[in-house]
C-alpha cells in the first residue's frame, strides 16, 4: 500500500447548522412533526438505523412512517438542519418499537465509519455522543433522583424540585501527537489493535494541565521520551464515549524508548516505511492519528533510518 497525503486538516465548514434557539422553542417537537421536510434517524442503545444498500447509508425516515408521530418528545433529540433539512434523533426506549422498514439493519458506529460519507460519519458521531450521555445521567449525580430531557434534548435536569440540577453532555479532552525527529516519527502500539497496528501516542488531558502538558507528560510517560517544540494540528470529535481528540505535532531526539503498562511496543520509523506501510499498518483512515501522519508525509520529510 502506498500512502496518497492527505490536503491537511479536517474541513472547518460545519456539516450541520444547529441552531441552538430553536432548542428553546416552545412546542418544537409538534413543529417538526408538522415540517414534512423533517428527517428522523432511529436509535436504539447506540445502534443506529442504517441502509442495507448502499453500505454505510442513514436511514432516514419522515413523520409519516408508522410509529414516529407517537413517540414521545422525551425520546427525541432536535439535531439541527442538516443537508437543508431538519433533522431528529430518536432515542428508541426497550419497551417501543418503530419496524425498521426493509432493507434497513441497526449497526454499530465503530466498524460503519469507514463506510459513511462525512458529513454522515459526523453527524452519526454526534448522536453516538448524545446517546451515551443520556444513558448514563438518567439519574441525579447530586441527589440520585431521576432526570428529565429539556431543550430539545441537549440537557438533562433533576425531577426533584428541591434540588433543580441540571446536566449537559460531557466532552472528555484527549490530546494525540506525532512525535518526530527529522525524518523520522514515534509510533506505538498497544496490545488490544489489530495485529502490526501502529498510531501516533495519545492520552487524556488531567485537571489542572494544559494541553501542552498534557503531550509533554503522556510522551514521556509512554515512550520516556522528552519534547522539544509542539504544535496544534487540528481536532477531531470521538464519541467512544465522549472524547474530544486534540492533535499534536511535537518534535524531540530520537534514543532508546522505555514503555510504560499502555504500550506493548513503540517504534522510530522512517518517512520511506511509513509512506510504503503494508495495509493493517496504519491507523484508519478517518482517523486524526491517520491525519497527522499524511500531514507529516506531505511536508515533504526525507529519508532516515528507523530504531527501535
Amino acid at each position: 500500500m502506498s500512502i496518497v497525503p492527505a490536503a491537511g486538516p479536517f474541513p472547518t465548514d460545519s456539516f450541520l447548522e444547529r441552531r441552538g434557539a430553536m432548542r428553546m422553542a416552545p412546542g418544537w417537537a409538534s413543529t417538526a412533526m408538522a415540517d414534512p421536510g423533517t428527517r428522523y434517524l432511529l436509535a436504539r442503545g447506540t445502534v443506529h438505523l442504517m441502509q442495507s444498500q448502499p453500505a454505510g447509508t442513514i436511514a432516514f425516515l419522515d413523520a409519516q412512517y408508522p410509529g414516529i408521530a407517537a413517540l414521545d418528545e422525551s425520546h427525541l433529540i432536535l439535531l439541527g438542519w442538516f443537508r437543508g433539512n431538519r433533522c431528529v434523533l430518536v432515542d428508541l426506549p426497550s419497551d417501543q418499537t418503530v419496524t425498521p422498514p426493509p432493507d434497513t439493519r441497526y449497526e454499530e458506529l465503530r466498524p460503519l465509519l469507514p463506510l459513511l460519507h462525512e458529513d454522515e460519519a459526523r453527524l452519526l458521531a454526534y448522536c453516538r455522543a448524545l446517546l451515551v450521555w443520556r444513558a448514563r445521567q438518567r439519574y441525579c449525580g447530586v441527589c440520585g433522583a431521576p432526570t428529565a430531557p429539556r431543550s430539545a434534548g441537549h440537557m438533562l435536569a433533576c425531577t426533584r424540585d428541591s434540588c433543580g440540577a441540571s446536566f449537559f453532555p460531557r466532552i472528555d479532552p484527549a490530546v494525540i501527537v506525532l512525535v518526530t525527529d527529522g525524518p523520522i516519527a514515534l509510533l506505538g502500539r498497544q496490545a488490544a489493535w489489530p495485529a502490526g497496528r501502529y498510531s501516533a501516542l495519545a492520552g487524556f488531558v488531567e485537571p489542572g494541565e494544559s494541553l501542552e502538558e498534557a503531550v509533554a507528560r503522556e510522551v514521556e510517560e509512554e515512550t520516556g521520551v522528552r519534547i522539544g517544540s509542539t504544535h496544534y494540528f487540528a481536532s477531531q470529535p470521538w464519541p467512544f464515549p465522549a472524547s474530544l481528540m486534540l492533535g499534536f505535532h511535537a518534535t524531540a531526539a530520537r534514543g532508546p524508548l522505555r514503555l510504560d503498562d499502555e504500550l506493548e511496543d513503540a517504534r522510530w520509523f522512517t518517512s520511506e516505511e511509513l509512506r510504503s506501510a503494508p495495509d493493517g499498518l496504519l491507523p484508519p483512515a478517518h482517523t486524526i492519528a491517520r491525519r497527522l501522519i499524511e500531514e507529516w508525509l506531505r511536508r515533504g520529510n526525507g529519508s532516515g533510518q528507523a530504531r527501535t
